[in-house]
């Protein structure tokens, strides 16, 4: 990289062609990153032009640049939002103190650690969805994948400058290892488990770009509290691309009940397979278990951690600011879930402790209300069915609900009527394979999959029949 012009190759804000030392551990990062992109990223397409927003700048202006090129020349850049002047930390016992610009020595360890965590879910969602391209629906939704499969190289890159800029040795060590551990990998598998699932269709890369990528949205909301000013400025940044990878997610499976609807209606049908769509009822079933394994990235709902993080003025809530109690929560208390036999009850607890379940909590608020909106396409279609969120206790690996069995509707069931309903609720191996069976390329202009019904508008005020990636 001698000789690069940092600020056209690498666009930034955080003055990398000043910083010799930063850009002297980035020079040695970055081939590796690349090898890990032409190994992991997008398989097939690394030569086609695809139609790509580009961030330059933090400004309204510079931060959508819109053009063709090819995925390996992505400019993957260094963004932080604008510095808020005399900022001050929001929560926790440094309330009301100076922000921190460099990295408090009594939190090193927990910060450094936060960081990672985050940045392994970049790569690992790349890695997770690599074969989809095959298997598109049209050009738009290819070019929408592999939108959000750079944007989330670039947020890996956010990630790896904090801990390269901030962490010294220690960081480069965990940047490196970024890239060394593989989703679903048996030896080196990412940190968080919904990470290290499977998106072998487009169904369940659409569930996924909902409901996992929501958690994201809350964990770098919390993140962008954070007294750490640099954590917090380069957070604020990625919500903003964030943003897109939840519009794919909610329209594109708005699209999907759409479709089936508009034949079913029109076929005087439910069996809508036999028209090759994907049924109401299958689509619940994907529901139920991409929203379980997205409910237990959020922890425990009781958690020293979270309470530590908070405490120590690293991760705050969501919106804190807009929060009217006195940010320190001493003496606070929340209402959390508690088994009581076989029953699901409530009690108050402390609410630093149960800030994990404050944040499932808001995210379960934002689900329904895209749950909500998928009903009303239903509804205008004049179908008497609902598609709902199930309890938060249904399917959970991680807190509370680990240990037992809960129905969709809040039960708590013996094994026995779990074994026998489990197929009533989730994927069985004929669902996936029917699910299979639709993913067909569709790569003709203008020309979209049955399964799924075109968008209302296309990208960027370009028309829905656009050439989105050059495939010849």
């Amino acid at each position: 990289m001698a000789g690069v012009d940092y600020r056209e190759r690498i666009p930034n804000n955080v003055n990398l062609a000043g910083d010799r030392r930063l850009q002297r551990a980035l020079e040695e990062w970055q081939p590796k990153f690349l090898d890990w992109w032409m190994t992991m990223g997008p398989h097939g397409f690394q030569e086609k032009d695809v139609y790509l927003r580009t961030a330059v700048s933090v400004d309204a202006q510079g931060w959508a640049q819109f053009d063709w090129v090819k995925m390996p020349d992505y400019r993957w850049g260094l963004f932080l939002a604008e510095a808020e002047p005399g900022r001050t930390i929001g929560f926790g016992d440094h309330l009301g103190a100076p922000a921190w610009q460099d990295v408090p020595g009594e939190h090193r360890g927990v910060l450094r650690r936060l960081i990672v965590t985050q940045g392994d879910t970049e790569p690992a969602s790349v890695e997770q969805q690599r074969h989809l391209g095959r298997t598109c629906p049209s050009l738009y939704d290819l070019r929408n994948l592999f939108q959000i499969n750079v944007e989330e190289g670039r947020h890996l890159w956010a990630m790896v400058y904090l801990l390269d800029a901030y962490f010294g040795r220690d960081g480069r060590e965990e940047s490196e290892a970024l890239l060394q551990r593989r989703s679903g990998d048996r030896d080196k598998p990412r940190i968080l488990g919904a990470f290290n699932e499977k998106t072998p269709d487009w169904l369940s890369y659409l569930m996924f770009t909902y409901f996992t990528d929501r958690d994201g949205k809350y964990q770098l909301a919390s993140l962008a509290e954070s007294g750490f000013d640099p954590l917090s400025r380069t957070c604020r940044f990625m919500l903003t691309e964030e943003a897109h990878h939840l519009f794919v997610g909610e329209t594109g499976i708005a699209r999907v009940v759409q479709r089936t609807c508009e034949l079913m209606r029109d076929g005087k049908t439910d069996d809508v397979r036999k028209l090759g769509a994907i049924d109401l009822a299958t689509l619940q079933k994907y529901i139920n278990f991409h929203y379980s394994v997205s409910l237990d990235l959020f922890g425990s709902e009781v958690s020293t951690n979270a309470a530590n993080f908070y405490t120590m003025g690293l991760k705050g809530r969501f919106e804190e600011a807009k929060k009217h109690d006195d940010h320190r929560l001493k003496d606070a208390t929340y209402t959390v879930n508690e088994l009581a036999g076989d029953r699901i009850t409530t009690r108050e607890m402390p609410a630093l402790p149960s800030l994990n379940e404050r944040l499932r909590d808001d995210y379960i608020a934002d689900c329904q209300r895209g749950v909500d909106r998928w009903n009303q396409v239903i509804k205008r279609h004049g179908i008497d069915v609902e598609l709902r969120l199930p309890h938060r206790g249904f399917r959970r690996a991680i807190g509370l609900f680990s240990e037992v069995k809960v129905s969709p509707d809040g039960r708590v069931v013996s094994e026995a009527e779990w074994g026998a309903s489990k197929y009533a609720w989730l994927p069985t191996e004929a669902d996936q394979a029917y699910i299979e069976s639709l993913m067909q390329p569709v790569t003709e202009r203008s020309q979209f999959a049955n399964w799924i019904a075109p968008p209302a508008r296309g990208v960027n005020s370009q028309p829905v029949d656009f050439e989105y990636v050059r495939l010849t």
